[in-house]
């Protein structure tokens, strides 16, 4: 799914109503139609008070359709129209013609006497400002959109919070609970910049014309449940172990063989059909007894690695976690890398070498993925001022050396030498100890499976979010762990084949 800026935003709109031959009017009641099955699903109780706020452009226009067809269905509705500008969007003007027709309690607000109190209603629809807003939010609105947050009540925006930008830093803007958006992706909405901004985000299709979406060009996606279904491998009738992909995973030292278990119990559990684990001697015991089903071959030295000797042939090799930045390891490492040439997953103490030593990234093979948290992020391509200036950042740094990154955290991104993809699932139940270790199996599993790089790396982090999706209902966010992600992988697959 394509994520678009304001202005092709808005020439799609242009051309949906120029290829369906409808006006703008009916673009709007189609927009603010989709917000308003999405409300009524979630709020049954017509007895709630709810406050809208709309400005005077189009978004305004959007909150006084949707205040029309919830009054037409029995909710309690009062519209506050922010004049924030004497010139009326035509498609608002008409609407507040309608909307007083249709006897709809409506009041200007101009001055700061004239803002309602705001406690004595349950929830406020914010439809002030849309995606076509350029400017800091002053004046009157600013004033208004101060008690919005301050209001301690649920509030809904429609499309985007009033006062978020779609390409700049925001600093002030609407504090909404949920924000429901129409049909095409906005990155401000999905960036960790903007979380005290946007709340929970819910895409709505509005009918938008597929073919002008289709001829739009974007470096940017977002990530779904339909487009990871289309990505997914059958699992063929006669498969077994040796056509399923063998994962090797290289790390671990004393105090620190859990995450080696880890990774390899995730890759199993993702579908490859065999596991090896590579660990120093102290780390046998551990993942014998432990996990049974992968393979183990020892370093000589008992603590930490010092030697990465093997003799098998992996498809896809994941390295880094719990490996230790010790002097003998980090040699270890760079001979192993100047002579690999399997597909590769870099994670943790793996990333931690290797931004101490950005030369070795030269000899990395194309397309090898890198799993940094915000951390490990900073020491391998320095510091940034906002999340855009970190995504050009990755963006340069993936296509100098040929990398894939996946920037861990809530909508995690995955950026290779072209485009920007943006997870859609997880939840903050996988800021958890072990959670990258889990990923880095799930990543390099997919890799030995036979995926290609990038669609591993969308698939592999898609599942990961996706298991605390699956339980937010069963396990509190708190006490979700790295092994719960492991369990629910199959979870995972069961609710993309859907």
């Amino acid at each position: 799914m394509k994520i678009l800026t304001a202005e092709q935003i808005r020439e799609i709109d242009a051309k949906t109503i120029a290829y369906e031959n409808i006006s703008s009017l009916e673009l709007m009641k189609r927009a603010s139609k989709a917000f308003f099955d999405w409300f009524t699903a979630k709020f049954t109780d017509k007895n709630i008070s709810i406050s809208i706020f709309s400005g005077t452009g189009n978004n305004g226009g959007d909150g006084l359709v949707v205040a029309r067809m919830l009054h037409k269905s029995g909710y309690r509705v009062k519209v506050f129209i922010v004049e924030y500008s004497q010139h009326y969007s035509d498609d608002c003007a008409h609407n507040v013609r309608r909307a007083k027709v249709e006897n709809i309690f409506i009041q200007k607000i101009t001055t700061n006497n004239e803002i309602p109190d705001l406690s004595d209603y349950d929830i406020i629809i914010d439809a002030i400002f849309g995606i076509g807003l350029n400017r800091e939010v002053t004046g009157i609105s600013r004033e208004v959109i101060e008690k919005i947050n301050e209001s301690g009540k649920k509030i809904i925006s429609v499309d985007v919070p009033s006062g978020l930008s779609m390409s700049s830093t925001t600093n002030f803007a609407v504090q909404a609970t949920e924000t429901v958006t129409m049909q095409i992706p906005k990155l401000a909405l999905y960036l960790p910049d903007n979380e005290n901004f946007t709340g929970n985000v819910h895409l709505v299709d509005i009918g938008l014309s597929e073919k002008a979406i289709n001829d739009t060009e974007t470096p940017f996606y977002f990530v779904t449940k339909q487009g990871i279904k289309k990505l997914i491998k059958p699992l063929r009738k006669f498969a077994h172990k040796g056509t399923q992909g063998h994962s090797l995973i290289i790390g671990g030292s004393i105090g620190k063989i859990g995450s080696l278990y880890l990774a390899s119990k995730a890759a199993l559990k993702t579908g490859c059909g065999l596991v090896t684990a590579f660990v120093p001697r102290c780390g046998t015991s551990v993942l014998q007894s432990n996990f049974p089903e992968a393979m183990v071959i020892e370093d000589r030295n008992n603590t930490h690695i010092t030697e990465i000797d093997f003799d098998i042939h992996p498809n896809a090799i994941g390295v880094g976690v719990g490996l230790s930045e010790l002097p003998e390891t980090q040699d270890a490492f760079y001979r192993f890398l100047k002579q690999n040439k399997v597909p590769l997953v870099i994670d943790a103490d793996g990333l931690n070498i290797l931004s101490k030593n950005k030369e070795w990234l030269s000899i990395l093979p194309s397309k090898t993925i890198l799993t940094p948290h915000p951390k490990e992020l900073l020491r391998l391509i320095g510091e940034w001022s906002e999340d855009c200036n970190k995504i050009d950042k990755v963006r340069l740094f993936a296509k100098k050396h040929d990398l894939i990154v996946v920037v861990k955290g809530a909508n995690s991104l995955i950026i290779d030498s072209e485009n920007v993809y943006v997870n859609s699932t997880g939840t903050p139940a996988l800021a958890t100890a072990g959670s990258g270790d889990v990923l880095t199996g799930i990543i390099t599993s997919l890799l030995a499976q036979g995926y290609e790089p990038l669609k591993a790396a969308k698939i592999g982090v898609f599942i990961h979010g996706l298991t605390a999706n699956l339980t937010t209902t069963k396990i509190h966010a708190r006490s979700f762990t790295a092994s719960d992600i492991i369990a629910n992988i199959g979870n995972a697959y069961f609710e993309i084949e859907k």
